[in-house]
């Protein structure tokens, strides 16, 4: 038992320390409509609406008087899982994220030349995976939910009309439950386990934004990363040594993770007074994840199946890797009103096939992505955006002293973002 639940405390790390990849292909990474119908290839340099607060602190500076940017960006996502074996029994149905909506609002105010603040409410990270019960590799996960929540105060400082930067701290809050049913005995109940976790930390997102030429703007955005330890429990409900009734146990359960910085670069180019082009990379040090260490003590148990007085220490590789993403747009404004936009974004996978998990079974990814926008009247705009995003097939191989899986998992998903923004 010690083993066992050491491992899957593990697995929380894991999940956690790969919302944010995960999420970039099924649920958190649009914290802006406009931004998501052209694959997010200007985020750095646009600056068209209040979501630059997050995109680009330092794009403040160019947006006049208040405005107040909120939206939704929404996922449908589903999996083909294929070719499967191992030492469990089960079925293997896929489709294990739910339809999942996402809020986000921003704010900024021009105070003078020079000076611009903002604030900004957003989700960057998540994570909803629920396979159905009966699941094949359920040992190794059968549901995980990751939530963070980030608040942002930023404030911008203009040089000139050329060059401005900008910071914002973040205060972010991270909660995760994840699940996982052993079978210890085909004769006797699943032996259900359930992690629960949660912290608040501090990082700051920092950028630059230099207006090159009259037609040509550039901008460098910094995610610094975030120090998480999380503080929770690890309850088992197992079966007893004497019957199938169930026998429950609490245990503390502790760990400390970075999620990685980031840099994103990304340049945007008038080509006339309708056209505008977007091109940008963004660089993220996944390679900080070489191994997570995590803590199991202390103890309330009952039953005679669960024994008191669980400690121990488990120190496992994952040998991720850093990771780029490209994105290149357009956009053409078809009327005063009506702006449509495109993009094409490849985005790369840390992951390995020797560490990858059913909680985070995501591989190389392509997005294609459209929008539109639509000014309703001269102070408000509803946008619009869609992006299908299509995975590589990547393996899964998962196996311990009580179970193995192995599988193919093949991955895809539609995004849907619905956003306005007021200026007043």
């Amino acid at each position: 038992m010690k083993k066992v639940m050491l491992k899957t405390t593990l697995s929380l790390a894991v999940a956690m320390a790969s919302s944010q990849l995960f999420a970039s292909g099924f649920a958190l990474n649009e914290q802006s409509v406009s931004g998501m119908g052209t694959g997010f290839a200007g985020r750095s340099s646009s600056a068209d609406d209040a979501s630059t607060v997050f995109g680009n602190p330092a794009g403040m500076a160019r947006l006049e008087g208040q405005q107040v940017t909120g939206g939704v960006a929404a996922i449908d996502a589903s999996t083909d899982i294929k070719d499967v074996s191992g030492r469990s029994r089960g079925t293997n149905k896929g489709d294990m994220v739910p339809f999942t909506a996402v809020p986000f609002g921003f704010y900024t105010n021009k105070l003078n030349d020079q000076w611009a603040v903002g604030f900004g409410v957003y989700a960057p990270f998540g994570l909803i995976t629920d396979y159905e019960s009966g699941y094949q590799g359920r040992g190794f996960g059968s549901k995980s939910e990751v939530q963070v929540i980030t608040f942002q105060p930023t404030v911008s400082y203009a040089f000139n009309d050329r060059v401005s930067v900008g910071f914002g701290p973040t205060f972010n809050r991270i909660a995760g439950t994840l699940e996982s049913e052993l079978t210890l005995n085909p004769a006797v109940p699943d032996t259900k386990i359930k992690i629960k976790g949660d912290d608040t930390a501090i990082g700051f997102n920092a950028g630059v934004l230099v207006q090159a030429t009259d037609t040509t703007r550039v901008g460098l955005t910094y995610h610094s990363k975030v120090k998480y330890k999380l503080e929770g429990h690890t309850e088992v409900n197992a079966p007893t040594a004497t019957s199938s009734a169930l026998a429950t146990g609490r245990y503390d359960a502790s760990l400390k993770i970075d999620t990685p910085e980031s840099w994103d670069l990304s340049v945007t180019q008038d080509m006339n007074d309708a056209w505008k082009l977007y091109a940008g990379a963004t660089w993220t040090r996944w390679s900080r994840l070489k191994d997570i260490t995590v803590n199991n003590k202390g103890v309330t148990a009952a039953g005679g199946g669960l024994a008191p007085g669980l400690v121990g220490t488990i120190k496992e590789d994952q040998n991720w890797h850093d990771t780029w993403a490209y994105a290149v747009g357009t956009s053409y404004q078809l009327t005063k009103q009506v702006v449509l936009r495109t993009g094409l974004t490849f985005d790369q996978s840390p992951t390995n096939n020797a560490d990858r998990s059913p909680r985070i079974p995501t591989g190389d990814r392509t997005i294609f992505s459209v929008g539109l926008g639509y000014a309703v009247m001269d102070n408000m705009t509803i946008d619009l955006a869609y992006s299908y995003l299509k995975e590589e097939e990547v393996s899964v191989n998962r196996s311990n002293a009580l179970a193995s899986y192995n599988a193919k998992y093949k991955n895809s998903a539609n995004g849907f973002g619905l956003g306005m923004t007021y200026k007043f």
